[in-house]
């Protein structure tokens, strides 16, 4: 049960209801993190799709910007976004096991993904400066500085779905991850 006021998509109105056509328009259904962040905040919604709508065209792949997702959601206990970026990135080109690979900081048998994963764990769980070490892990893998930037963009994008999700305790309405 949603903690946030969620509010039907059919009985949506304005901005919000224009957000929802557009979602359903090209997904198929508005899944119920939009529906709550939209019920509430049409602006926090649209700000959520158009930095994913910028992270489409940046540096990153499709499969990157999901192994960013799992990476980060497995870290913050997202469940909701844990399931959601399952499905994700299984559409991208991640194995099952290559996901649990990666939530989990265990080898994929890709080691440009692994060295991603490490990073990304590793800013989402330091305080303070994130270790050189890490950062030069993740550039010996060959990622440039601009993926690196474009990497925090998405564990950015992805840190307020799943804050948003903890919050509200948002139903699943994907799979459950493993």
């Amino acid at each position: 049960m949603s903690r946030l006021f969620t509010q039907p998509v059919s009985e949506a109105t304005g901005h919000a209801a224009q957000l929802f056509t557009a979602i359903k328009g090209a997904i198929g259904k508005v899944p119920n993190a939009y529906v709550g962040i939209g019920s509430n905040s049409p602006l926090a919604l649209e700000a959520a799709l158009n930095l994913d709508g910028a992270l489409r065209k940046s540096s990153l792949s499709a499969k990157e910007i999901e192994v960013i997702k799992l990476a980060v959601s497995q870290d913050a206990q997202c469940d909701y976004c844990l399931a959601a970026h399952t499905l994700m990135g299984g559409k991208a080109g991640l194995s099952k096991d290559a996901i649990l690979g990666v939530r989990h900081g265990q080898a994929t048998g890709d080691a440009q993904v692994d060295a991603l994963a490490a990073f990304v764990h590793a800013v989402a769980r330091t305080s303070g400066d994130v270790p050189a070490e890490a950062v030069q892990a993740v550039k010996q893998a060959g990622y440039s500085d601009a993926q690196i930037v474009d990497t925090l963009l998405a564990i950015t994008s992805i840190t307020f779905t799943n804050l948003f999700n903890r919050v509200n305790v948002t139903a699943l309405d994907f799979p459950a991850a493993d």
